[in-house]
C-alpha cells in the first residue's frame, strides 16, 4: 500500500463551476496506483467540490442558477457579511454541496462515469486561488 498527497491550486474567475478533472486525473494517474481511493478536500468555506455533468454546459449553468435562487445575494437576509454581501450566500452554497469527494481508482484510472467531471464550485464573485488537498492511497 502506498500513499501520496498534494495540494492542487485551482484559479477561478469568480462565481461558477471550474472543471478540475484534468488536473486531478493527471496528478493521480501519474503516480502508478492501479487500485485505490482518491480523496479530495476543498480547503475553503466559500467554495466546494462536486461531481457533475461535464458535457453539456447547460447543466452547469442550470446548477449555478439554482444556487442563485436557493441562497440569493440579498443583504436583508443575512447578519454575516464580514467580507461583503456575497459572503454568507457563499457559505450556504458550500454547506449544501460539500467540501470533499472520494473517487475510486480502478485499473490506474479515476472511476468516473462517462459524463462525470470533478468541479470546484466557486461561490464568491471575485476571482480566487483555491486549494484542493488530494490524498491517494492504493497499490
Amino acid at each position: 500500500m502506498r500513499q501520496f498527497v498534494e495540494i492542487l491550486a485551482i484559479p477561478t474567475r469568480g462565481r461558477g463551476l471550474v472543471e478540475a478533472t484534468a488536473a486531478v486525473s493527471q496528478w493521480a494517474t501519474g503516480l502508478g496506483i492501479r487500485t485505490g481511493l482518491l480523496t479530495l478536500f476543498c480547503r475553503h468555506t466559500s467554495a466546494s467540490l462536486i461531481i457533475q455533468e461535464n458535457a453539456a454546459p447547460e447543466a452547469r449553468s442550470d446548477l449555478e442558477a439554482f444556487f442563485e435562487r436557493v441562497a440569493p445575494e440579498d443583504p436583508r437576509l443575512y447578519a454575516h457579511d464580514d467580507e461583503g454581501p456575497d459572503d454568507m450566500p457563499a457559505h450556504i452554497r458550500a454547506a449544501l454541496t460539500g467540501a470533499h469527494l472520494s473517487i475510486p481508482m480502478i485499473g490506474g484510472r479515476l472511476a468516473l462515469g462517462t459524463w462525470q467531471g470533478i468541479f470546484l464550485f466557486e461561490h464568491r464573485r471575485a476571482p480566487q486561488r483555491r486549494e484542493i488537498a488530494a490524498h491517494l492511497m492504493g497499490a
